[in-house]
């Protein structure tokens, strides 16, 4: 049940980063994030119901609360047009627990790919605070770009390989994943740079000279 909700976290994901980079309507995104959103608050709900006080169960289901919460936030949010503001003190909230479950799948739970997921899922969550709670509009696209491509390596894909038994050679993903965040990320930094600074209009340029 875990795997189909991470595949979704998937979906959602790669929505919400289509609407930040403007290829998907906003309110059209927030009916997908209630869905999911309800997904992510029942599941766990029902797999601590039934976890029979088993504490890691129980702390394997927990981790999925900060992203039913998230989803429901925004989803309600886009739809009646709330502020921003609180959905990014919220992500910072969640980066900062995300950064605690990474140290949990590492060193208690021995799951380095989930360690390191982790990882990718408290930098997301610490851009969604920067361009929400503090209004770093100028991260808008690069957080697009972040957000979309988290939804497939970090949700569609390891959902894919558990559903379908692969999820085999633990130590080599763990060390693919960091590659591949360092890499991607790093580079789409200078890729977006256009986004941030924006060139000059002429106006704005003849007006600096006089």
């Amino acid at each position: 049940m875990a795997s189909v909700g991470l595949l979704f976290v998937g979906a959602v994901l790669f929505i919400n980063g289509m609407m930040l980079l403007g290829k998907v309507d906003a309110r059209s995104a927030a009916v997908f994030n209630l869905f999911v959103g309800s997904i992510q608050v029942l599941t766990p709900t029902y797999l601590i119901f039934i976890a029979n006080n088993d504490p890691r169960a129980i702390l394997a289901a927990s981790g999925i609360y900060l992203f039913g919460f998230t989803y429901l936030y925004v989803g309600i949010g886009l739809l009646v047009g709330l502020d921003s503001t609180g959905v990014g003190y919220y992500s910072l909230f969640v980066a900062i627990v995300a950064l605690g479950y990474s140290f949990i799948n590492f060193h208690i739970l021995k799951d380095n790919p989930f360690g390191v997921i982790w990882l990718y899922w408290a930098f997301l969550w610490f851009l969604f605070f920067l361009l929400l709670g503090l209004k770093k509009d100028s991260l808008t696209v690069y957080t697009g770009w972040v957000t979309a491509i988290e939804g497939w390596v970090t949700g569609v894909i390891p959902a894919a390989l558990l559903l379908g038994g692969y999820w085999t050679h633990p130590d080599e993903t763990a060390i693919a994943l960091g590659a591949f965040a360092v890499v991607v990320f790093g580079a789409l930094w200078p890729l977006t740079r256009a986004t941030r600074h924006p060139a000059p209009t002429p106006s704005a340029g003849l007006s600096a000279s006089t």
